[in-house]
């Protein structure tokens, strides 16, 4: 669950202070150069396992990490911001990095830094412990925009936008295995922006390549012609290497890759199924929409997850 900070809440004369003081108690002693007068901004914060996460929407303004500031209070953290809309600026290490929505960037918070945003943002905050990116020399990917359109960056940028939403349903193990995810997903970027990614544990590479079959799998579920080799084939791995992936996740159960299709395809159709708006649409289309040929093929599946066929769950409207 969230928990959400707002100056909206408090009177105009005191949200400066307010906001101050939620910055520094989630984040960091920050120094905070705010427009005079009536002001909003909101922050939501969920944890994910060793990250939090915080949605942050804010009007124009300025924060400043001193040297002094660094002495008083110094946790060990690291973050990522990842721009949703609007532009920001951060400056760390003699850079400065401009950001375009889904860009990101990240800062070492024993570091000094700045970020400026003259206009209202929107950005996604991963903070974490600087142990956890097994790095030798931060100081040279920090002030660096991470492009929101490229390979591993991308898809870091797309998973962070989305997890502030995503987490809000997640059971908690759920939640940490999302953030150790992302977290190794940026391991291998930084790692391979730095141009020492051979550095990087096995186990991380791993589970970075593991996060990306499965957002590929999430991004192409109503593709009838995905499958484990094609899988493969986008990875440019073998499909002995896929299977392998899969049962080192699993421990060899769900039926490995094919299973995990199946099953993301069967929750996808549960879900329209309950969908009073799609009530109109034939359950044979739901079913085509999300990868099933066959609609024989598609009850049976389902009667094997859910024990009743579709046009009876959905007739019952069986709740969560």
């Amino acid at each position: 669950m969230s928990v959400v900070f707002q100056t909206g809440n408090e009177p105009v004369v005191s949200r400066r202070d307010y906001w101050q003081h939620v910055v520094h108690d989630l984040l960091a002693p920050l120094e905070l150069r705010l427009p005079e007068g009536d002001f909003r901004s909101r922050v939501a914060v969920t944890e994910a396992g060793s990250a939090q996460i915080f949605d942050l929407t804010t009007t124009r303004g300025q924060a400043l990490l001193t040297p002094r500031l660094i002495r008083r209070s110094d946790a060990g953290l690291c973050k990522i911001d990842v721009l949703v809309r609007g532009h920001l600026a951060v400056e760390q290490e003699g850079r400065q990095a401009l950001l375009r929505p889904g860009d990101f960037v990240l800062v070492d918070l024993s570091r000094p830094c700045r970020w400026t945003n003259d206009t209202a943002a929107a950005s996604v905050a991963l903070s974490f412990p600087r142990r956890l990116l097994p790095l030798k020399d931060l100081r040279a990917l920090t002030g660096l925009v991470m492009p929101g359109d490229q390979g591993t960056t991308a898809l870091i940028s797309t998973l962070a936008r989305q997890l502030p939403a995503t987490l809000d349903g997640c059971h908690p193990a759920e939640s940490a295995r999302l953030g150790t995810a992302i977290l190794d997903l940026l391991c291998v970027a930084l790692s391979a922006r730095a141009g020492h990614q051979a550095g990087v544990p096995a186990d991380t590479r791993q589970a970075a390549l593991l996060a990306r079959v499965h957002s590929h799998i999430e991004r192409r579920l109503g593709d009838p012609l995905l499958s484990p080799a094609t899988i493969a084939e986008a990875h440019h791995i073998s499909l002995r290497q896929l299977y392998k992936l899969f049962q080192s996740d699993s421990g060899g159960e769900d039926g490995g890759v094919a299973g995990c299709i199946r099953r993301r395809r069967l929750e996808r159709c549960r879900r329209d199924l309950l969908d009073p708006a799609l009530r109109a649409r034939p359950v044979s289309a739901i079913a085509a929409r999300w990868g099933f040929t066959s609609p024989a093929h598609f009850s049976r599946a389902f009667h094997a997850a859910y024990g009743m066929p579709p046009g009876r769950f959905r007739d019952l409207g069986v709740p969560g």
